[in-house]
C-alpha cells in the first residue's frame, strides 16, 4: 500500500505542487479569520431568525388541523421575542464551541455542535416555559423553530463553508506546518494532507536528525533543517503547525519536542502514531494500579453511535423498500425475461468482524458468463487485477442499463434490514480481496459494509483501487452521522449522473 500506481502519483504531485505554490496570506491569518467567524456570527442570526419566522407563518398562518387556534398572543409579542432568542442562540453556540477555530472548516463535527446547541436552545425555552407560567409561548411553534433552526444554521454554513474552501485553494485560511520526522510513516502522512485540499494546512517540508538536510522526500517537499533547528525553523517559516510522526522521532526527541512547544501560544503541537494509522476503531484508556492502558475497540461504533447508526438505517431503509417494492418486481420480471436464470445474485463478501455475509443483487450476467470470459484471457486477467471489467461481455444489455444507475444494487436494502450491511460505509468486497487492503484490512472488517458511500460519490467504479482503500479508511476514520447523512445526499445526483458505473 505503500506504493501508488502511475495516475495517483501524479495527482499526489499535482497536490503537492499546488500546495506549494499556493501563497498563503501568514499576515492576516488572525484577521482572515475574525471575518470568517464574524460573517459566521451574522448568518447564524439571520438564520436563526428566519427559522422563528418560518415557524410562525407554519404554525398560525397555515390552517392545520393538528395545531390549536392561538389568537390572544399578536404577533409582535413573537417579534418582541425572537430580538430575544436570536442573540441568545447565538451565545449558546459560542459555548458550545461553534466559533473556535479548530471546529470550522474541519469536518462534521461543526454540524453536531449546531444541532447540539439548537437542542440546549430549545431546553432552555422549555425550562423557562414550565418554570414561569406567565411565559406563553405556543409548543409548536418551538418545536417547529428548532427544527428549522438547526436546518437553515447548517446551511447557512455549508454555503460560507464551501466559499472559505475556495478561498483556502488561493492560500487563505492556511496554517504552515512541518512534519518532524521523515520515514515512510512521514511521508504517508504527507501524502494524506496534500491529497485533501481543504485540510488547511500548508506543508513546507520534513524536519529529521536521520536524513540529510536537502534530501527530497516528495516532489518540492524536503528536509529543511534537524530537530535541534526545530525552534529557529518555526520563527523563520512562521510555522504554526508541528507535526510529529512518532514512529520517526525517539522518546526522548517527543519530550524534548513538547518541554519546547507543548504549552507554547506560537504553534499547535500534533501528533501522529503508527498504530493510529493502521487500527481506526477508537482507543479506550483504563487504569490499572494506577498505570494508564491503552485498548482498541473491536468495532468502530459503539453505544449511542451504534444506535444512532442503526436507527437512520432504519428511517431510511423502510420507507424505501416500501416506495421501491413496485419498481423491484418490475425489474425482477425484466431480469427474468431477458435472460433465463435466477433472478437474484449472491455475491460472498466480507462482513462485520470478518463474518462473511451474501449480498444480494438483481442478477446482470448471463448464467454461463464465466464461459464467456474463458474465451478472453486478457480480460481475466484484467479482473484479477482490478476487479471490475468496463466492458464485461458477461453483462447483459438490460445488466448494464441498471448498473449505469446502481439499481442492480436495490436487493442490498434486505441486507441492511438483516444487519448485515449499513446504508452508508465501505465498499463491500470478497474475501480474496482483502489483501488488496494490506495492513489497512483490520479497520475494514470493524463496520458493516455500505450500499454507498466516500467511493460511490467519488466516481464509483472511475476510481482506482488504491484510492478506494484511501476513501474506505478515511470513512472509517472519520464516521460522524452527519457524515452518513451528507453521503445519503449526494448519493442521489452522483446515481443519476450514471457516470463510473459498470
Amino acid at each position: 500500500m505503500e506504493s501508488s500506481p502511475p495516475a495517483a502519483e501524479e495527482l499526489l504531485n499535482t497536490a503537492i505542487i499546488e500546495n506549494r505554490d499556493v501563497e498563503d496570506h501568514v499576515g492576516n491569518r488572525g484577521r482572515e479569520w475574525h471575518v470568517l467567524v464574524g460573517t459566521l456570527v451574522l448568518s447564524d442570526i439571520l438564520m436563526v431568525g428566519l427559522a422563528f419566522r418560518v415557524a410562525y407563518w407554519i404554525r398560525f398562518e397555515i390552517p392545520m388541523p393538528f395545531f390549536e387556534i392561538q389568537a390572544l398572543i399578536s404577533e409582535s409579542y413573537y417579534v418582541q421575542l425572537v430580538l430575544v432568542l436570536a442573540p441568545l442562540w447565538v451565545l449558546i453556540f459560542a459555548a458550545a464551541g461553534i466559533y473556535k477555530r479548530e471546529i470550522l472548516l474541519g469536518g462534521t463535527e461543526e454540524y453536531a455542535r449546531v444541532f447540539r446547541g439548537t437542542t440546549v436552545g430549545l431546553l432552555l425555552i422549555m425550562a423557562v416555559d414550565f418554570l414561569k407560567p406567565e411565559f406563553i409561548i405556543a409548543r409548536g411553534w418551538v418545536l417547529l423553530a428548532w427544527i428549522f433552526t438547526f436546518l437553515l444554521v447548517a446551511t447557512g454554513r455549508f454555503v460560507i463553508r464551501r466559499v472559505a474552501y475556495a478561498l483556502r485553494r488561493k492560500g487563505y485560511f492556511l496554517s504552515r506546518a512541518l512534519i518532524v520526522g521523515a520515514n515512510a510513516e512521514a511521508r504517508v502522512l504527507a501524502d494524506q494532507l496534500l491529497s485533501w485540499k481543504t485540510s488547511g494546512l500548508k506543508i513546507l517540508g520534513f524536519v529529521s536528525d536521520s536524513t540529510e538536510v536537502g534530501v527530497q522526500l516528495r516532489p518540492g517537499l524536503k528536509v529543511i533543517g534537524k530537530v535541534v533547528d526545530l525552534d529557529d525553523l518555526v520563527s523563520e517559516y512562521r510555522v504554526k503547525e508541528l507535526i510529529l510522526a512518532g514512529g520517526a522521532i525517539t522518546q526522548e526527541t517527543q519530550l524534548a519536542i513538547f518541554r519546547k512547544f507543548g504549552i507554547s501560544d506560537r504553534v499547535n503541537l500534533r501528533m501522529s502514531l503508527g498504530l493510529y494509522e493502521i487500527i481506526t476503531t477508537g482507543l479506550s484508556v483504563k487504569e490499572f494500579a494506577y498505570v494508564p492502558l491503552v485498548g482498541v475497540n473491536k468495532v468502530r461504533l459503539t453505544g449511542l453511535d451504534r444506535f444512532v447508526k442503526i436507527a437512520l438505517d432504519y428511517a431510511f431503509t423502510v420507507p424505501a423498500l416500501i416506495l421501491l417494492s413496485p419498481l423491484l418486481l418490475l425489474i425482477g420480471l425484466m431480469v427474468k425475461l431477458v435472460s433465463p436464470g435466477p433472478v437474484l445474485h449472491r455475491r460472498r463478501v466480507m462482513g462485520l468482524n470478518g463474518r462473511q455475509f451474501d449480498a444480494y443483487k438483481f442478477r446482470t450476467m448471463y448464467v454461463n458468463g464465466d464461459e464467456i470470459l474463458q474465451e478472453n484471457p486478457e480480460l481475466q486477467q484484467l479482473l484479477a487485477e482490478e476487479h471490475k471489467l468496463k466492458d464485461d461481455p458477461r453483462v447483459t444489455r438490460f445488466g448494464s442499463l441498471i448498473r449505469r444507475f446502481s439499481l442492480d444494487e436495490l436487493p442490498q436494502l434486505f441486507n441492511v434490514i438483516k444487519r448485515d450491511m449499513s446504508l452508508v460505509g465501505p465498499r463491500m468486497i470478497s474475501p480474496g480481496e482483502m489483501k488488496e487492503y494490506s495492513k489497512w484490512g483490520i479497520n475494514l472488517l470493524t463496520v458493516r459494509p455500505g450500499i454507498t458511500g466516500l467511493w460511490q460519490v467519488s466516481g464509483r467504479s472511475d476510481v482506482d483501487y488504491e484510492e478506494r482503500v484511501r476513501l474506505d479508511m478515511h470513512y472509517i476514520r472519520n464516521w460522524t452521522i452527519w457524515l452518513d447523512i451528507q453521503l445519503i445526499i449526494q448519493t442521489i445526483p452522483a446515481v443519476l449522473r450514471g457516470t463510473g458505473a459498470y
